[in-house]
């Protein structure tokens, strides 16, 4: 029987050059498959961004392996621990970006990139009133969790950014500008477009939002909501000292922390919900997801066509 916590989750990325991407990212899927890790993990020639989890024995030897070579022996590693695996199988793809963001000048973070923060130095931005916050993230991240103050960026996709920001230059103004994202890779790249594009004063918070959430010293401090993560976890906690939900229910408006994603296939749009209004609602986010023909949810409860008017009838 394993023990509690055996398991643990990697987070780690890291911009070097790595020739022949794609016969990489062949070789390391064949690695990982032999260590018994899941995860999720990106190779391009601009690097690799990775998240896996294993046991302490399995992420221990991949970490191990990695400092062994040249090009990655000063990678940081973040480190959870869990209970069990946090993905259902391995998967390592080979992507012309690590982040997607298909700039026309494309940013080279290890010649152009905003001044890294500690998490103390982050902590003392956000309290700065000549200091704008923002985030980097989706806005479905920032909607269950975001630092005090932070701007939302109307946003479904990281590519998307920039223009965000160009058609938003007012929220931004000549002040100084500091950005966060989950675990950094995001930021690195992004804060060096800010800097390209003119802004002259720009930071980002060093090793992301995981980062400061383990720091011994500011611990989570002025975060609220939980940090969305791209693993079966789905939420984990950031603030040591109090815990504020800002998360709410799609359909009540009431506190909630629970991500499910929209019926539709077609749709897919990730709902903060509660269990209850899952169902009421057939895990829908609208009259046409619920009466899509393909709807995910009245299949996996096998709901005949008379209930499902009766359902769709309760709401009308």
């Amino acid at each position: 029987m394993e023990e509690k916590n055996n398991y643990r989750v990697l987070l780690y990325y890291m911009y070097v050059p790595i020739e022949n991407g794609e016969e990489f990212a062949i070789e390391h899927k064949a690695f990982c498959d032999e260590l018994g890790l899941k995860g999720r993990i990106l190779i391009a020639d601009e690097g690799i961004n990775g998240t896996c989890s294993g046991t302490v024995e399995q992420t221990n030897r991949y970490i191990e392996h990695m400092k062994a070579d040249p090009r990655f022996a000063d990678m940081i590693f973040k480190i959870d621990e869990a209970d069990e695996h946090a993905f259902p199988k391995m998967k390592v793809r080979y992507r012309p970006e690590l982040v997607t963001l298909r700039l026309e000048d494309d940013i080279n973070p290890n010649q152009l990139t905003g001044k890294h923060l500690s998490a103390k130095e982050f902590y003392e931005s956000l309290n700065d009133e000549n200091t704008v916050v923002l985030d980097a993230r989706n806005d479905y991240e920032y909607d269950l969790g975001h630092f005090r103050g932070a701007i939302r960026p109307d946003i479904t996709n990281f590519r998307d950014l920039p223009q965000w920001v160009r058609d938003n230059k007012e929220l931004l103004g000549e002040k100084k500008i500091v950005t966060y994202c989950t675990g950094g890779i995001r930021c690195e790249k992004f804060s060096g477009w800010l800097l390209q594009e003119g802004f002259k004063d720009v930071g980002q918070l060093n090793g992301g939002i995981v980062t400061y959430g383990k720091d011994p010293e500011v611990q989570g401090d002025l975060w609220d909501g939980q940090l969305y993560v791209f693993d079966e976890r789905i939420a984990v906690p950031v603030n040591r000292k109090e815990h504020v939900v800002v998360g709410k229910d799609y359909y009540s408006g009431e506190p909630c922390e629970r991500y499910v994603n929209c019926a539709n296939p077609e749709c897919n749009k990730k709902i903060l919900c509660s269990e209850e209004n899952e169902h009421k609602h057939l895990r829908s986010c609208s009259e046409e997801c619920r009466s899509h023909p393909r709807n995910r949810y009245i299949a996996e409860h096998g709901l005949t066509e008379e209930e499902v008017k009766e359902r769709l009838a309760v709401l009308s």
